[in-house]
């Protein structure tokens, strides 16, 4: 095959992450780019050592992380490439039993680098696929990606919603608009089942792709512990965690959260399921909230929004965390549990561990750890690029 796009040569020494798999190509290691001139944002690129041996395709992005290989193969993306990419990603979702599941009709189909798609999210939400791109490359290939995923789906694809003006970045997002490429969403597509669990789906003007399908086995474990507690959901955004502990059994449920509109889509969806135990809603802050709280909760779930998305607030998201988990060890009763999480990427799990074990100590409880959580099984990390693994969390009982 010849060489078809631009070239890009590392320095010496700086392939072997490549040559581990790992996909990312970052601007230190380059050495030189062959017609730089004519190289865009978002273009499609051949990465080499420094001998000139190939190491792999990807799309280059002048930032920090230059080129994001999409295949450690000479390739020539074109429609049977991505079709081929799609199918590969559907095909995992099935064989983890996802695609045709009565209980569940939502899932993530496309997790970026895991599927080695490196830019590229896709949840599937009962026949509508929401899309988001975090580079340019990705983006400019949405084409290509909705006639694959028109493809893969046939008939039960009803819509494909791109929201990627949230997550392109800046300097390529000026124009780009939250749009359906294909179908139009109706009220019934926004109605999502998990675990025979209802819930409505904003993927209009809701967080992310509009619901947090990477805690639906966590929001398992927490229904098997809630029979017949008292629950505290904080940060409680959807409320799904509140809905799995009152289906559950719980006897009553409360769910915090400062946004109002959070509170609203709880409310919603406690409403789309039946329960027999209480549930209450409050527009508050969190650590306002938990301050006089003590022994009122058998389970505390914490799950907050990223309090670190940069290396440069690191720090403070660990203070961040540290006080919330202190608050949430001094207010749970005797033998009650804490969910707690941490979906900040820079903070990786053996720190997230050693906070959450700093606030025990402050708090001065004896605490045990029953469960270590991570994302659901259709976010799965490729092995060679651990960094995907984004979220952290521990069920730990608390004496």
């Amino acid at each position: 095959m010849s060489h078809t796009f631009p070239q890009i040569a590392l320095s010496s020494g700086k392939d072997q992450s490549l040559r581990r798999f790992h996909p990312w190509v970052f601007s230190g290691a380059i050495k030189k780019v062959k017609n730089k001139a004519k190289l865009k944002d978002g273009d499609i690129v051949e990465v080499f050592d420094n001998k000139d041996e190939f190491l792999g395709t990807g799309h280059y992005q002048d930032s920090s992380i230059s080129v994001r290989i999409f295949s450690f193969e000479k390739v020539i993306p074109g429609s049977d490439f991505w079709r081929s990419k799609i199918q590969s990603a559907f095909d995992f979702r099935a064989r983890i039993d996802l695609t045709d599941n009565v209980h569940t009709n939502c899932y993530r189909l496309v997790f970026a680098e895991g599927d080695g798609l490196p830019g590229l999210i896709i949840d599937y939400y009962n026949g509508t696929c929401v899309m988001q791109c975090h580079s340019i490359g990705m983006h400019l290939v949405k084409g290509e990606i909705l006639e694959a995923l028109k493809s893969v789906y046939g008939a039960k694809l009803v819509a494909v919603f791109d929201k990627s003006a949230e997550t392109l970045p800046k300097k390529y997002a000026e124009g780009v608009k939250n749009e359906y490429l294909f179908g139009k969403g109706t009220d019934e597509q926004h109605l999502i089942l998990e675990n025979d669990h209802v819930f409505w789906a904003d993927w209009k003007s809701g967080q992310k792709t509009g619901f947090f399908l990477d805690q639906r086995e966590n929001r398992q474990m927490v229904g098997r512990y809630s029979k017949d507690k008292t629950v505290l959901n904080a940060f409680c955004y959807t409320g799904a965690f509140s809905i799995y502990a009152l289906k559950a059994g719980a006897v009553e449920v409360h769910s915090v959260d400062s946004s109002k509109r959070a509170i609203e889509l709880t409310e919603k969806n406690v409403k789309l399921n039946p329960f027999q135990g209480k549930h209450r809603s409050f527009a508050v802050d969190v650590f306002d909230f938990l301050k006089d709280k003590k022994d009122i909760y058998d389970i505390i779930i914490l799950d907050p929004p990223a309090f670190a998305k940069h290396q440069d607030v690191r720090h403070n998201a660990v203070m961040g965390y540290k006080r919330l988990n202190i608050e949430a060890f001094r207010q749970v009763k005797p033998g009650g549990i804490i969910f707690t999480f941490s979906c900040s990427q820079v903070i990786d799990r053996p720190l997230f561990e050693k906070t959450i074990m700093s606030a025990a100590i402050v708090a001065g409880r004896n605490v045990r750890v029953l469960h270590h959580l991570s994302q659901a099984s259709d976010h799965a990390v490729n092995i060679y690029h651990p960094e995907g693994e984004y979220l952290k969390g521990l069920v730990l009982f608390v004496e």
